[in-house]
């Protein structure tokens, strides 16, 4: 099959983004996203995109429409073949698609698994767009593409910079590369009722200190342990004063009351597990003057908002899921880890690797919280110290 490494669509080419991932996932995209937007201002940018992501950029002018497919269904051979009636759930996906009359799709996903790969190879078949853009490692796993951009691995570059080298193959280019979520009155009111009582308490207590404790579900073992948030949390108020929010979903309350039962430190806290959307979440952060956290969505929400961030990170690949500020100078994030020869296990090269670690997870166990503090005075104060 003959395929290219560069198109340029028509100007108002309908276009189908494929980003089957969680809310970290999707932020990553949204530098590619603006950059089909401003290169095709009157083409159809729609995506396609998870459940647990469906709401994350509702209301961007840059999307015209937002398809859902719940992946989780599909995500093993065994679950198809245990009940094969569950494809004709994709009957209502495949008119969509095939209505859509889309002149190229864009898979914003390595093609890692074989199951995976697959999928996606009968999923941009589906919309029978003439133009299939995605990453091909050159060992044959992108055959089916016929836009191919080159992957040379995980962390060979950032996940947002792969997002945008696959626009880029359809001529969208941008310079303004900073991860967007847009936000509503709605999800400012609600994060200012979160966070004060009422009118008089606005503005005390600062600075406020974000933290995310948990991961999210898919690998716990991100996360960095209860009992270091905890020193941290104590080393902070030491050092500055202010006021702590644990930040998470409802599933990560019992992980929060564990942090809170840890403290030693007269700290105000507040735990938010499960009583904020993702949106709500996000300007929640954008008033916060820090946020620390394991490897996970809320990295990059904080990012996206313009909150100084500290990202912990062990087993996960750092140099392909790190903080992503675009390059821009006004923005600040730092990654702390250590540096053993055996990191990262989790996404190398061109494979999966082991979401759960080994078993003693040297990576996170090892790492105290002198290093996690220097870096958020450093972010707070803006200054070496």
């Amino acid at each position: 099959m003959m395929y290219r490494r560069h198109i340029t669509l028509p100007a108002n080419a309908h276009i189908l983004v494929v980003k089957l991932a969680g809310i970290g996932d999707l932020l990553l995209a949204t530098p590619a996203l603006r950059a089909l937007r401003e290169t095709y201002p009157q083409g159809r940018i729609d995506l396609l995109v998870t459940p647990d992501s469906a709401g994350l950029l509702n209301g961007w002018e840059v999307i015209d429409h937002v398809i859902v497919l719940n992946k989780y269904l599909f995500d093993y051979p065994q679950q198809v073949l245990k009940n094969p009636r569950s494809l004709q759930r994709l009957a209502p996906l495949w008119r969509e698609l095939r209505a859509g009359d889309y002149d190229a799709v864009l898979l914003l996903h390595h093609l890692t698994l074989p199951f995976g790969r697959l999928k996606h190879q009968l999923l941009m078949r589906a919309t029978g767009a003439k133009w299939r853009a995605g990453l091909d490692n050159g060992h044959g796993r992108g055959w089916f593409l016929n836009v191919r951009v080159k992957d040379a691995g995980f962390g060979a570059m950032h996940e947002a910079e792969y997002n945008l080298a696959v626009a880029g193959a359809v001529g969208a280019t941008t310079k303004d590369r900073h991860l967007t979520v847009p936000l509503s009155e709605s999800d400012y009111a609600q994060a200012r009722q979160l966070l004060y009582e009422d009118e008089a308490s606005a503005g005390a207590e600062r600075p406020i200190i974000a933290m995310h404790p948990g991961s999210g579900g898919y690998s716990t073992a991100r996360r960095w342990s209860p009992e270091r948030f905890a020193q941290l949390a104590d080393t902070l108020f030491q050092d500055v004063g202010g006021r702590l929010i644990l930040l998470g979903g409802p599933e990560e309350a019992g992980l929060h009351r564990h942090v809170l039962g840890m403290m030693r430190s007269g700290m105000p806290v507040s735990s938010f597990a499960g009583k904020a959307s993702i949106k709500v979440t996000a300007a929640v952060l954008e008033q916060a003057d820090l946020f620390v956290g394991n490897d996970s969505a809320l990295v990059h929400v904080a990012v996206a908002v313009g909150t100084p961030a500290v990202a912990i990170f062990g087993l996960t690949n750092h140099r392909a899921w790190g903080p992503y500020t675009g390059g821009a100078p006004e923005r600040y994030a730092a990654v702390v880890r250590l540096d053993l020869p055996c990191m990262p296990c989790f996404y190398r090269g061109h494979d999966l690797g082991t979401p759960q670690g080994c078993a003693t997870r040297d990576c996170l166990a090892l790492l105290g919280v002198d290093p996690v503090a220097v870096a958020a005075r450093r972010m707070l104060w803006g200054a070496t110290v």
